[in-house]
């Protein structure tokens, strides 16, 4: 498959209407000032021979320094977002605190041609989002999960 291959888990809350999403600030200086589009499901690169749901589980506890939650986890599919990582996404009904959240970090090299390596955390705030809010937020490329999971929970 072309591009890079990610997987993630978008956790939920409530029901219908009334459901909420939990979604991560992206953290580093690209996003620092971005709030709209700038916020994503946790999330991450598949290693090679791993599975999508083992990398989603894998990656959300990377990202958020908390174990991926029990419950029924149900595939949302696929997309593929404007740069070509193809995503593909695991809906699972859970509750967590944002503020248990310890995030991951990366490093990489900052100011640009600086020769300075800088450590940013993965995600730099996480919260809870009704679905109209998430929409706002999201990288677009990832809104189709929306409609998938509102599908789910209305069903």
């Amino acid at each position: 498959m072309a591009g890079k291959q990610s997987a993630g888990l978008l956790l939920y809350r409530g029901r219908g209407e009334d459901v909420e999403v939990l979604l991560g600030h992206m953290g580093g200086p690209f996003w620092a000032k971005k709030d709209a589009a700038a916020w994503s499901l946790p999330k991450g690169e598949l290693d090679p021979d791993e599975s999508p749901e083992k990398a989603a589980r894998r990656e959300f506890e990377e990202e958020l320094g908390l174990p991926a939650p029990d419950g029924e986890y149900v595939e949302l599919g696929v997309v593929k977002q404007s740069g070509g990582k193809v995503v593909t996404a695991w809906a699972v009904e859970a509750d967590l605190d944002p503020a248990s959240v310890v995030p991951g970090t990366f490093t990489m090299e900052w100011p640009p041609r600086s020769g300075r390596r800088q450590e940013f955390p993965e995600v730099d705030r996480v919260a809870w989002f009704s679905l109209p809010e998430a929409r706002e937020k999201l990288v677009k490329g990832q809104l189709p999960f929306l409609d998938r999971l509102l599908a789910l929970v209305s069903g």
